[in-house]
């Protein structure tokens, strides 16, 4: 009998102590610091300046991806991701592209005549109120058709685009005091066939249907790292030299100034050592066409062999720095909500927000 007791006390207490585990909270990507143990939630000591770099204030949304995947999050992770982009001084959102080939992110009368899907939620309508809510300017991506990417010819998305331009505004943009402007997503670099009259028609169009509200592209450099995705290498062999950047990008930009008022170059296809050459050249070319120079500082990692990981926070130090010895304007990203956000999927995103935090004094 003593012995069947002993069995049966033993049993009740490993019970109430498994109960108990139960109940201790995950320490998972989701998790603030506010609720981490005391141990945990000492500061790094940083032997660098602090705060010595370009702060990023904008970031993109990119919910219609092209080759991330979706996180699947509904109005209630939205808001409450916006209140994490707020809180490290973010003012400004761009839904990177209002759709892709066939998904769409609005229901867009003309697109779905065309042959789109039906979204199941206007997420353009909620961006929009949440950037109201949270005060936070909102840029729309303009439409990809995929054309571009299966042709090599920019001009292939104005057709599109002349109608979704319309619409968007008529149905929206009159309507939310975010609506601050425009992002021409197409992404080129060097002599792309098309691009100077894409964003001319396409720039133009914006401002005229919005009285001159802002617009902005977001070019790669064809540096060592400007590989294919879907391919396992992780450099070239022929790059672009920054005295033949500076070449190109000159003719580009002489094209399209007077519609095009912001260029941000994505920061993730040069070498660290490369950054000051590039970046300078950049703000040159933007300061003598009376652009705004921003940087697009990619939060993701362009040196691993899997694709795509939350960037380390040196590398991401090391490009924010560069850019404002430069002299930059403004820093966005691509991308928060994936790469840098305490409730993302990946775990390593919310260290590289606590990083980012402790460095910028927040």
């Amino acid at each position: 009998m003593k012995t069947e007791q002993t069995r049966r006390d033993f049993l009740k207490k490993s019970t109430i102590t498994g109960m108990a585990a139960m109940t201790v909270p995950f320490a998972g990507c989701a998790q603030t610091d506010n609720n981490l143990p005391e141990e945990q939630s000492t500061e790094s000591k940083l032997i660098v300046p602090k705060g010595n770099a370009l702060p990023i204030t904008g970031t993109f949304l990119d919910e219609i991806s092209h080759d991330i995947p979706h996180q699947n999050w509904g109005e209630k992770e939205w808001d409450a991701e916006f209140v994490h982009m707020k809180a490290i001084g973010i003012d400004t959102v761009i839904m990177i592209r209002s759709g892709y080939r066939k998904f769409i992110t609005f229901p867009s009368e003309y697109l779905l005549k065309k042959g789109c899907y039906m979204p199941s939620v206007d997420l353009l309508e909620m961006f929009l109120r949440l950037a109201d809510k949270h005060g936070l300017k909102f840029f729309f991506g303009l439409y990809d058709s995929g054309k571009y990417w299966d042709t090599g010819d920019l001009s292939w998305e104005i057709e599109d685009n002349k109608y979704v331009i319309d619409e968007v505004w008529k149905n929206y943009g009159s309507k939310f005091k975010s609506f601050q402007g425009w992002y021409i997503s197409g992404e080129i670099s060097r002599k792309t066939k098309g691009a100077i009259g894409a964003f001319q028609a396409m720039g133009k169009q914006c401002k005229d249907v919005s009285g001159g509200l802002p617009t902005f592209i977001s070019p790669w450099i064809d540096g060592k790292k400007a590989v294919e995705a879907a391919k396992g290498s992780l450099t070239k062999e022929a790059s672009v030299s920054v005295l033949e950047h500076e070449k190109e990008w000159g003719e580009i930009f002489d094209g399209i100034h007077d519609v095009v008022d912001a260029v941000a170059f994505q920061d993730g296809h040069i070498d660290y050592n490369e950054l000051d050459a590039f970046f300078s050249v950049n703000k040159k070319l933007a300061d003598k066409y009376g652009m705004k120079c921003w940087t697009n500082a990619e939060t993701f990692d362009r040196d691993m062999p899997i694709k795509f990981f939350p960037l380390k926070f040196d590398k991401l130090r090391l490009k924010l720095e560069a850019a404002k010895r430069a002299g930059y304007d403004k820093a966005i990203t691509f991308e928060f909500s994936h790469f840098m956000s305490p409730q993302s999927a990946y775990i390593q995103a919310g260290h590289l927000y606590r990083r980012y935090r402790e460095y910028f004094n927040m």
